[in-house]
């Protein structure tokens, strides 16, 4: 009996032997060799059993999800609406992106479109929020917006102690501030709070320090948000390619690429405005709180871009 591939089995037959495992003159058939039971068949529900759960909840889902429920015969499945992420830039010395400094004293506004686009890269709904000088009743008109618009707010600057430092006052007057100040580096004025009951990340604002404190308090609680529970950044350890005399009280997070022997490099600058650090680099060393004596060929942890979803 011949059978196409695929084919359901007729009544009685458990075993398929491969057309070209066989010879044939028309009559009759010859095998090149021994005929084991059940073979080049499926059992009928041996990929997911009736019952059994095909994906579990909180599950991201991704190309080869969408072919397992469609082979299961799943039309639809009850998602988490996408998470709206608001983005606000608040400094008097920030212009935006493509438009002229009045003067010297004008920086141009990384942060927000930074921030933008890792909440894309991350599959959320991100609302820019704008950009507010450094004025009280600015900020917390787009904070207003902010809670009514968004999931969760992120903020960068405006986070440390300064005469002109409204995030964390505000945060902390207005709001519900519940943690201030970390000890990383960089990111040390780093606010979580509440705002009319919206989450808020008070980041810091030299761009580097905004990265990190994205990446590593950003990146998991978001997740954790969105229904896709904590995300855990996935490092490995490697040799290190530098030499560093590590303080104790601080985790720090270091710019970082491998080289051609897979030893961990770092940017030539720990400064936390240099942002070309950030582009050069494919991922960050991370040293733990204690103090540290890093030659060339000490182990150290190096997270890569990508596992942080970026």
């Amino acid at each position: 009996m011949r059978i196409l591939t695929g084919a359901i089995l007729p009544a009685g037959v458990d075993t398929v032997v491969l057309e070209e495992d066989t010879a044939t003159d028309g009559l009759s058939v010859a095998f090149d060799g021994p005929i084991r039971a059940g073979a080049n068949t499926r059992k009928a529900g041996e990929d997911v059993a009736a019952g059994a759960p095909a994906l579990p909840a909180g599950h991201l889902l991704r190309p080869p999800d969408i072919a397992l429920l469609t082979a299961l015969g799943v039309a639809e499945v009850q998602v988490h609406r996408r998470l709206r992420v608001g983005v606000l830039s608040t400094g008097d010395e920030l212009v935006t992106g493509g438009t002229m400094p009045d003067g010297p004293h004008h920086i141009f506004d990384a942060n927000r479109p930074m921030l933008l686009s890792l909440a894309e890269r991350w599959g959320y709904d991100p609302i820019d929020l704008g950009h507010a000088p450094d004025d009280p009743t600015e900020i917390a008109a787009r904070f207003d917006k902010g809670a009514q618009t968004a999931d969760v707010i992120l903020t960068s600057g405006g986070a440390s102690a300064g005469d002109e430092d409204h995030v964390a006052r505000l945060l902390r007057d207005r709001g519900t501030l519940s943690s201030w100040r970390i000890a990383l580096k960089p990111g040390r004025p780093l606010a979580l709070a509440l705002w009319q009951g919206t989450p808020v990340f008070g980041l810091p604002g030299n761009p580097v320090a905004a990265f990190v404190c994205a990446l590593v308090f950003g990146r998991p609680a978001l997740s954790l948000m969105a229904g896709s529970g904590w995300a855990e950044v996935q490092g490995f350890t490697v040799p290190a390619a530098f030499t560093k005399a590590k303080k104790p009280g601080r985790r720090e997070y270091l710019r970082a690429r491998l080289d051609g022997a897979g030893r961990a490099e770092v940017f030539r600058s720990e400064g936390s405005g240099r942002i070309s650090g950030l582009s050069w680099a494919t991922g960050l060393v991370e040293l733990p709180d204690d103090a540290a004596e890093i030659a060339p060929g000490t182990p150290v942890r190096f997270l890569p871009y990508s596992s942080f979803g970026i």
